[in-house]
């Protein structure tokens, strides 16, 4: 092989490897199936309804991005979009893969708001972004964009009794 063969396979692999690592949605859900991820007693989460198509949302993804980053063990990040499941492959996964997004991401598979909006909270109108954090003590609803201050805020208030 010469130089420029050389070249080109390392950056081929160099790629192929970037792709590797990049975020992926990692499941489908009904709103039942992730109410019961939600479930474990000594877990705070932070789960955030989103969607690709959505200004304030893909503004304020990067703070959650930025809580990841902060490892605290106690807390678990999900974003959860709303977009449809068909738009998987077309617009989420490549939307993650470009913003580097790091949480975890699954898909809400429910085609009617009506059957799943009052099941994460009655102080929800269906707007979004919307964010629900919740521990074994608290739940806490914004119906809001939120700043990594917002999201640290929030994490505060659920530890208070």
């Amino acid at each position: 092989m010469n130089l420029k063969t050389n070249k080109i396979l390392v950056i081929l692999i160099f790629l192929i490897g970037l792709n590797a690592n990049a975020q992926k949605v990692s499941g489908i859900y009904k709103i039942d199936n992730l109410l019961n991820r939600l479930k474990n007693k000594d877990t705070t989460y932070v789960v955030n309804f989103w969607a690709t198509w959505c200004k304030p949302c893909i503004k304020e993804l990067p703070a959650f991005d930025s809580l990841k980053q902060k490892d605290l063990a106690y807390v678990k990040i999900i974003l959860v979009s709303l977009d449809f499941k068909e738009d998987i492959e077309k617009k989420v996964n490549p939307f993650l893969q470009k913003n580097k997004i790091k949480c975890e991401v699954v898909l809400l598979d429910e085609v009617n708001g009506n059957d799943y909006i009052n099941k994460i909270s009655n102080e929800w109108t269906g707007a979004i972004p919307a964010t629900y954090f919740k521990n074994k003590k608290k739940e806490i609803f914004a119906e809001q964009s939120v700043t990594l201050k917002d999201l640290e805020l929030n994490l505060e208030e659920l530890k208070k009794k």
